[in-house]
């Protein structure tokens, strides 16, 4: 992923995350503030990687007005001890002092080796020569500053290209270590756990290694359920907190530990592009909503100014220049409207609009758009005021319409009959979408426009649509750059596949673009493994339909990179036509 060509900083957040309820959804409750001048109930945090993280005395006071009270970033262990018995502490000491000026929470990272600690010489490749060289590199790290923060992530993203030779195991090592050592110094020192993406497997994996008991919050970066919103995935982001706590309580850990988002963002042009700066605003926006929606307590944008990437593009709220993004004028509306300790009161069905009720300072505030390529318009019972993501204040009267867009608006005065209704759905399963937990089977039927019941397919641009007398199909586009075509994506939708549903057979309805042009797939799945293939599969040589069949009794669709699975014809010698794709629960 371009966005992790150099994270160094590698840090982190808490958040009291919610309970569980017997209705699927969250006890939102927000815990009383305390009076621990390193912690507060924000969730506005933004995060800066390596490249750029030395224009902080400039970002840092942009971010503060902006309403941003936490800041991931710090430096690398081979940046503070360059050499066994040498710290080197001035770059770390100016960041700490500057980001306690500007009233920002600073998260660190332990991370990532000295390389003189390193079998050979890598600051990401392991073996570690001995484990007491991370004891005592977190313990200075903690006794120097353990006053001004409390929330440390073990690591970033281990499972994600940044620890050469990692498994489970070492990372469950390093947990229990940084755990047992930062607390010997600083008893509520907090200790996170850090995933790429929605990599609840190696979660999983690390917990049942030695990690159990040793962790006070978990971390998840979850781009692709980010990029998802564009294509209505707002059910698949809210259900991560509930799927993180089904795999809490299966580890008989507890299920209300915090959950922190420390890395999610979208890329946009270096230079000034209205529509890619106005899509990235709108996906900051979701993202926040969202995750405090669903009981996420932190949420970090990545990042606070560039870098520049490959093509020109970069996720920062600020660019090269300084100047300032819309993502950044977003972010700023979303807490100088919700406040600094928004809490999540419920949701409501605005005519199949999403709507997310908010206490603040001062009251209630809706957060409310409509899906994708709609628009709905509402009318409320009594007067409201209407702010958009630019920060602009509409009034509007009693009966008069408000249209709602894909892109987010945040409406203040709210009658006290939605407030009601509001609190009513808070533990209800959301109605946008069928709970699909009692069903048996789910499917989607592909067509020019796809009609989904609890399978939907995921990035439909690497096929092609078509029709003709024998129904309607999509077809693989095998010339596609990059090879995509030969993949089909879907994403099973999780009321219907909780954590640790196991067996399921998965049909695929194809045929043969032509009798005599052989053709097949594979089918690849997201499993207790991670992905892995269930064999190939020939479509037989006619020109019906067929349905091709796999049992899988591994499952685990937690949709850790955005998709459960996919048919991949990279070894077909043919395209193929698909018109139907089913799954079905098995005893």
């Amino acid at each position: 992923m371009l966005w992790r060509i150099a994270l160094v900083l590698i840090v982190v957040l808490l958040a009291g995350g919610p309970a569980a309820t017997d209705a699927g959804q969250e006890d939102r409750t927000v815990p009383a503030a305390n009076s621990d001048p390193r912690d507060d109930l924000s969730p506005w945090g933004v995060a800066s990687g390596a490249e750029w993280l030395s224009a902080y005395p400039v970002f840092n006071p942009k971010l503060r007005d902006a309403g941003v009270r936490w800041l991931r970033g710090f430096y690398e262990w081979q940046d503070l001890q360059p050499k066994q018995g040498y710290w080197n502490w001035a770059a770390a000491d100016h960041l700490v002092e500057n980001a306690r000026l500007n009233g920002i929470h600073l998260t660190a990272g332990f991370a990532f080796l000295a390389r003189w600690a390193s079998a050979d010489g890598g600051s990401r490749r392991f073996p570690i020569k001995d484990m007491q060289f991370w004891r005592d590199y977190v313990s200075d790290l903690v006794q120097r500053y353990h006053h001004d923060i409390k929330y440390w992530e073990v690591w970033n993203e281990f499972d994600g290209g940044f620890a050469e030779n990692g498994t489970p195991q070492i990372y469950a090592d390093l947990v229990r270590e940084a755990s047992r050592s930062a607390k010997a110094i600083d008893p509520t020192a907090k200790i996170g756990m850090s995933v790429a993406n929605f990599d609840v497997n190696f979660l999983d994996a690390a917990i049942k290694a030695g990690a159990a008991g040793q962790f006070d919050y978990i971390c998840v970066h979850p781009y692709e359920k980010l990029n998802a919103l564009q294509e209505d995935g707002e059910i698949g982001f809210l259900s991560m907190s509930t799927t993180l706590r089904e795999m809490l309580k299966a580890n008989n850990q507890p299920v209300d530990l915090p959950l922190w988002i420390t890395e999610l963002g979208s890329q946009t042009p270096v230079s000034a592009d209205a529509k890619a700066d106005g899509r990235q605003a709108t996906l900051l926006a979701k993202a926040y909503l969202l995750a405090i929606a669903a009981g996420f307590q932190r949420v970090f944008w990545f990042e606070a100014r560039g870098p520049a990437y490959d093509k020109g593009m970069d996720h920062g709220l600020i660019r090269a220049d300084f100047s300032l993004r819309p993502s950044y004028t977003a972010l700023k509306t979303l807490s100088d409207v919700l406040g600094s300790q928004p809490k999540a009161m419920g949701w409501l069905d605005l005519q199949g609009s999403y709507g997310f009720l908010f206490q603040t300072n001062d009251g209630y505030a809706l957060a409310a758009w409509a899906p994708t390529n709609r628009n709905i318009k509402l009318t409320f019972d009594a007067d409201i005021q209407v702010s958009d993501l630019e920060g602009h204040q509409t009034g509007v009267r009693t009966g008069k319409d408000v249209a709602l867009t894909n892109v987010p608006q945040l409406i203040t005065h709210v009658p006290n009959a939605l407030v009601e209704q509001a609190k009513a759905n808070q533990r209800k399963y959301f109605s946008w979408r069928p709970n699909f937990a009692a069903a048996q089977a789910v499917g989607e039927s592909l067509q020019p426009i796809n009609q989904d019941n609890g399978v939907q397919q995921i990035n439909a641009d690497t096929t092609s649509a078509g029709d003709n007398a024998d129904g309607s199909w999509r077809r693989p586009d095998f010339f596609k750059p990059g090879g995509e075509g030969h993949y089909i994506y879907f994403a099973v939708d999780p009321s219907f596949v909780p954590f640790a549903t196991r067996n399921l057979e998965i049909t695929a309805v194809v045929k043969r673009l032509a009798p005599d042009k052989i053709a097949g797939m594979t089918l690849h799945y997201e499993s207790q493994r991670g992905y892995v293939d269930a064999g190939y599969l020939n479509i037989p040589e006619d020109n019906n339909w067929r349905e091709l069949k796999w049992k899988v009794s591994d499952a685990n669709f937690v949709g850790a990179w955005g998709w459960n699975f996919r048919l991949n014809a990279i070894s077909s010698p043919n395209e193929f036509l698909i018109k139907e794709i089913r799954v079905r629960k098995l005893n």
